[in-house]
């Protein structure tokens, strides 16, 4: 194939898979709406909710090591398509239940679990895969496209969920999300995911494959040699634990605290999306970003003063227009944040990661981050079930924004950048 060919799948590469993504994560949010408010409305309790959030983090924590030497050691072209197969399978499974006896908690748990399961080995493989997929100078504008797809569909989702839910029973919530995700699985077998990969060795079907724990001693012994992703690691660990706070407390403060209306409440889930969208459209036209650890510094600081912003609604009074602003204008805000963090950090890290060791150092930085929330969740649930919500909310973010200041020192972004403080100095003289 020559390089104008391989340049042209790469161009098909990067618009099915924003396709797919947008299908696939259009059927997610649908369902995942629909079941937070079931589950809000049915028991009144955060600790409910929190645990429906616990078995989606805790089995993906679990799963990751596993899923990231999948990716490095077996076809990720297969992982992906047997993992979202599986997810079809799972899907079908609860609308079967949910047809034949109704929705009960424990199905939903139970689903909730294995969609975790088949969504980390996809997730992990799939992020392994962006370099293989299309050229290295259109990395930050595949992430970027790929962030779009997912606020679309995030924009659309909610908004069409707030007006569904009440009109139509669960299961149609359900069939959404069946059909969405066969469409996806579709496309994504029409993906090359070896056209643009530098791997030192390709795996065979049939080859004898390195034990797990070797493979995974291999990765700690490689990010050894990177301490700039090691310190994102530590960052994400601690971040995520107290981001716990805006995800139990942001559904439990606007529907069981302040009445939000469903049809509003989705609306808002919207708003989020779209400050994704807006960054991720600026990023694809942008440059690359040249310093990501000074980005998602002051971003970090920003999304925690957002996450401290959702209370004042419950300290100083609002009309409920005024709220309804109020909370669009933090949602709008909340999703610039996380993408102007993510976003070149993703890149920094597709551009810095041997293709050979990516799918194992993706799944130490996903279980690093994600070992904590499911402790944080259950913390959050009953603590927003025993403690004014306030409280907890102005804390956490001051933690946050302690944390960012500590570990992103300018002594840390000296070391990470010693060319912008060489090029410091010869400024200053």
């Amino acid at each position: 194939m020559t390089e104008a060919q391989k340049l042209k799948r790469g161009t098909y590469h990067l618009w099915t898979f924003m396709t797919s993504k947008l299908i696939s994560t259009f059927g997610a949010n649908v369902y995942s709406f629909a079941i937070s408010f079931y589950i809000l409305q049915l028991t009144g309790s955060a600790t409910n909710f929190a645990l429906n959030l616990i078995c989606s983090i805790l089995p993906r924590t679990i799963a990751a090591p596993f899923a990231g030497y999948v990716a490095d050691n077996f076809s990720r072209k297969r992982t992906i398509i047997l993992a979202q197969a599986s997810s079809v399978l799972a899907i079908a499974g609860l609308l079967t239940v949910s047809l034949m006896n109704g929705l009960s908690l424990t199905a939903i748990y139970i689903t909730t679990c294995l969609l975790s399961l088949t969504s980390t080995f996809s997730g992990i493989t799939f992020t392994s895969s962006i370099s293989g997929l299309v050229d290295e100078n259109r990395i930050q504008k595949a992430m970027s496209l790929n962030q779009m797809s997912i606020s679309l569909a995030s924009i659309v989702a909610p908004a069409l969920g707030g007006v569904l839910y009440g009109a139509v029973s669960i299961p149609v919530f359900l069939i959404i999300y069946l059909i969405a995700s066969l469409v996806a699985l579709i496309l994504d077998s029409t993906m090359d995911f070896q056209l643009f990969a530098k791997r030192s060795h390709v795996p065979v079907a049939g080859q004898e494959k390195e034990k797990l724990w070797v493979s995974m001693k291999e990765g700690f012994a490689y990010l050894k040699t990177k301490p700039v992703i090691q310190t994102i690691i530590f960052i994400a660990l601690f971040i995520n634990f107290f981001f716990g706070s805006f995800q139990v407390g942001y559904s439990f403060v606007l529907i069981e605290k302040l009445g939000m209306k469903s049809e509003h409440f989705g609306i808002l889930e919207g708003a989020f999306a779209v400050g994704m969208l807006l960054l991720s459209f600026y990023l694809t036209i942008r440059k690359e970003i040249k310093y990501p650890l000074i980005t998602a510094k002051y971003g970090t600081i920003g999304l925690a003063l957002v996450i401290g912003g959702i209370a004042v609604p419950l300290l100083v009074p609002f009309s409920y227009q005024a709220m309804f602003v109020f909370y669009l204008i933090l949602m709008l805000a909340i999703g610039s944040f996380l993408t102007i963090i993510n976003t070149p950090i993703g890149v920094m890290m597709q551009k810095s990661v041997d293709d050979d060791f990516k799918g194992r150092v993706i799944s130490i930085l996903e279980t690093m981050a994600q070992v904590l929330m499911p402790l944080g969740t259950v913390i959050y649930g009953f603590l927003y079930d025993w403690v004014a919500a306030e409280w907890v909310l102005f804390i956490s973010a001051g933690i946050i924004i302690g944390i960012a200041l500590f570990m992103l020192r300018p002594s840390v972004i000296a070391n990470a950048y010693p060319e912008r403080k060489n090029a410091l100095q010869r400024i200053t003289g």
